[in-house]
């Protein structure tokens, strides 16, 4: 069954997604690419262009599901805040457009793709490229994580959506 998946990095300063078909094991690449905002313009400023810019990947591609990478800081909390209010921007994106939301760990992302889940980025980036059958890997490193992200999904899915079916029904999040 023919799937498109939107993944998605979640960051202020750039915020990676990846929009990838998924037909049984064949996984397309149909899009790629990074939002940037400024670290001079406002914060509510830079949420809004994120918020946008999502929204028109999502109208444009009209993926059937998100995926977003879970955050996973241990160094600069105020890193961590603002990066946790760019991924509720995108999370509220997926969510008005209609979309179930799939979070990921970055763990289980390496793990998905690469097949080890600790994995450094050339080796993911190599898996995604191998993966989608891409002349060369995708860049910037947020374009290509999120990607990966989209990919992890794929992979998951299946067994994500046969256990749904044994469950009682459940709103918004994935599963």
């Amino acid at each position: 069954m023919r799937s498109r998946i939107v993944g998605i990095d979640p960051g202020l300063g750039r915020m990676g997604y990846g929009v990838v078909d998924a037909d049984g094991t064949r996984l397309t690449a149909v899009a790629y690419g990074c939002f940037e905002t400024p670290a001079a313009m406002p914060l509510p400023d830079r949420l809004l262009e994120l918020y946008n810019r999502l929204s028109g990947v999502l109208t444009r591609y009209q993926p059937q599901v998100a995926a977003v990478e879970e955050l996973f800081f241990y160094r600069n909390t105020t890193t961590a805040f603002a990066v946790g209010q760019a991924r509720g921007v995108a999370v509220l994106a997926a969510v008005q457009a209609g979309l179930r939301v799939a979070e990921y760990t970055p763990l289980q992302v390496k793990q998905a793709v690469s097949g080890y889940g600790k994995a450094d980025k050339h080796q993911v980036q190599e898996m995604v490229r191998l993966l989608l059958q891409l002349p060369q890997r995708p860049t910037p490193d947020d374009a290509a994580d999120a990607l990966a992200v989209a990919i992890c999904h794929a992979h998951a899915a299946p067994l994500a959506e046969a256990v749904v079916r044994t469950l009682p029904p459940q709103s918004g999040r994935w599963p």
